[in-house]
């Protein structure tokens, strides 16, 4: 499984945990709520969806007919609920308490915290903490990057790399104010929905 496909097959699990849903819902949700899926199509969901439910993940129900709605045209087919199974909590359960080096990463640490509202106190400390690691690596790599070739630099590209740079120590910033919080414990309560505490990206957005 490619890491992308691992990415949607985890938001898409945590979606349905919270209600079962039908494709359209399900792909709106995932362009709206997850900035990593702003730009995926149908052709990347279903198939995502189908092997949920070869996996025993997910079940396919048809949506029940509204009785003010005007009678479908012949042919049209009903709209089918993903629903998850309790194999499928389970299984985004192991997820959720996984906190290996994938989760730092700029794609799927912005769908995991999405999902903080679910995890355990434990887990949200070392995503968090290895997330800020990883982003302090990076920020020592750029300044030395900088440091190596800020002479032979224009101003638009030296602009470029120090905003890049600023992206970078914001978010360690606000990393370091989420873990603070989380170790006076003043995390949010379990199931809660979490904001993220930036006012301009979602956390995903970093300059690489």
């Amino acid at each position: 499984m490619s890491r992308r496909s691992g990415v949607l097959e985890f938001a898409v699990l945590g979606l349905l945990r919270e209600s079962p849903m039908h494709g359209y819902e399900l792909r709106k949700r995932l362009n709206t709520s997850l900035g990593v899926f702003r730009a995926f199509s149908y052709g990347t969901l279903y198939p995502c969806l189908k092997t949920l439910v070869a996996q025993g993940w997910l079940t396919e129900e048809a949506a029940p007919e509204d009785p003010l709605a005007t009678a479908p045209l012949g042919g049209r087919r009903a709209k089918i609920v993903y629903r998850l199974t309790p194999e499928g909590k389970e299984h985004f359960e192991d997820l959720l308490a996984q906190t290996g080096p994938d989760a730092w990463e700029d794609e799927q640490f912005g769908v995991r915290f999405a999902f903080f509202g679910h995890t355990e106190r434990d887990v949200r400390m070392r995503v968090l903490e290895g997330r800020r690691s990883r982003l302090e690596e990076r920020l020592e790599r750029m300044r030395a990057s900088l440091a190596r070739t800020r002479e032979r630099l224009d101003d638009y590209t030296l602009e470029l790399q120090r905003h890049g740079m600023e992206s970078v120590e914001r978010e360690v910033r606000w990393l370091n104010e989420l873990i603070e919080t989380e170790r006076a414990g003043r995390g949010r309560a379990k199931g809660r929905p979490a904001e993220t505490g930036r006012d301009d990206t979602d956390p995903s957005d970093t300059t690489k």
